[in-house]
């Protein structure tokens, strides 16, 4: 039992030292996003052995169950027990429209005000391996692109997530042999969440180490990055911007490269529009004839060249 702890302590510290390397050097506190999940758990307890005294946490309460207050101050008293410095966060107004991705923006939102108020530049999640597959294969499901099937990234602008490569299961027993009765959220075994659908079908799979799951959404992910380090040479050399546009002096490029390029410039003309897949690429079929199309208020002409400007606005008789 001590075997594995101590190799779980020193994964988490070698992920660590992996994802925010100068942590210790400039004498930083990383902040931890615990849930009381056996997961967040995990992570808190990891991170007292890996950062003593350099780590605070925060609980979201979103306010959506009546068991959540108690659970957070199960944190908050944990964390009290380990010296940890801890703040529970509540949003201001109730969460409505989609539960899941309204919560979710309510917690990051609620995180990044606390880390602001606390002089904290990481934040540090839970996501581990089993998540990890989950949200890949969710993705397939949704007819992602290379962006999505790159899956949840270790490291995205201050948030990193040190647990990707570890198993929820070895994390659940972690948490259970140092005798922590982890939160119970009942929604995660709520079958109108797609999540919960995957991951109940997932459960009847066994043989197979679902952290090869993030060495897949790593390599899609540098190859990702590789594709965006290309596109923004190619955007430098041509795409003309104007005071009414900009114009792609040459559209003849792989498709991916392409379909990159175009959103480009339309987000010089719009930085806002998001159009889907399909938008897009039926839009790139119309250039290609040499046609004149608008996506959102964007005026777009095909031919030799491509040339986008905001439409004219109608006028109302």
């Amino acid at each position: 039992m001590e075997d594995q702890a101590a190799s779980l302590d020193s994964r988490f510290a070698e992920a660590l030292d992996r994802l925010v390397p100068d942590l210790q050097s400039k004498d930083q506190t990383l902040g931890l996003a615990v849930s009381g999940g056996p997961d967040s758990l995990a992570l808190l307890l990891l991170a007292i052995n890996a950062c003593p005294g350099r780590i605070a946490a925060a609980t979201v309460d979103h306010g959506l169950r009546p068991a959540a207050r108690q659970e957070a101050e199960f944190v908050a008293a944990l964390c009290r027990e380990h010296g940890v410095p801890h703040q529970i966060l509540r949003p201001g107004v109730p969460i409505r429209g989609s539960i899941q991705s309204a919560a979710r923006r309510a917690r990051y939102a609620l995180l990044a005000g606390w880390m602001k108020e606390n002089d904290i530049r990481w934040l540090a999640t839970a996501h581990h391996a089993d998540d990890q597959l989950e949200t890949m294969i969710m993705r397939i499901l949704r007819g992602s692109g290379i962006d999505g099937m790159s899956g949840i990234r270790e490291r995205r602008t201050n948030i990193v997530r040190p647990l990707l490569h570890f198993r929820k299961s070895e994390l659940e027993t972690f948490v259970a042999r140092r005798g922590l009765d982890a939160v119970d959220d009942p929604s995660n075994r709520d079958q109108g969440f797609d999540r919960v659908r995957v991951r109940n079908a997932l459960e009847d799979l066994e043989g197979f180490d679902t952290r090869l799951a993030s060495q897949s959404a790593a390599a899609l992910g540098a190859a990702r990055e590789a594709i965006e380090w290309m596109v923004e040479r190619l955007a430098a050399d041509h795409i003309a911007v104007s005071e009414t546009g900009c114009t792609l002096l040459r559209s003849e490029f792989p498709a991916e490269i392409q379909r990159r390029l175009l959103l480009k410039c339309l987000h010089v003309c719009e930085p806002a529009l998001s159009p889907r897949g399909n938008q897009i690429d039926q839009t790139i079929i119309a250039l290609e004839r040499g046609e004149t199309v608008t996506l959102g208020d964007i005026l777009c002409r095909g031919g030799e060249t491509w040339r986008f400007q905001m439409a004219p606005k109608r006028r109302h008789s």
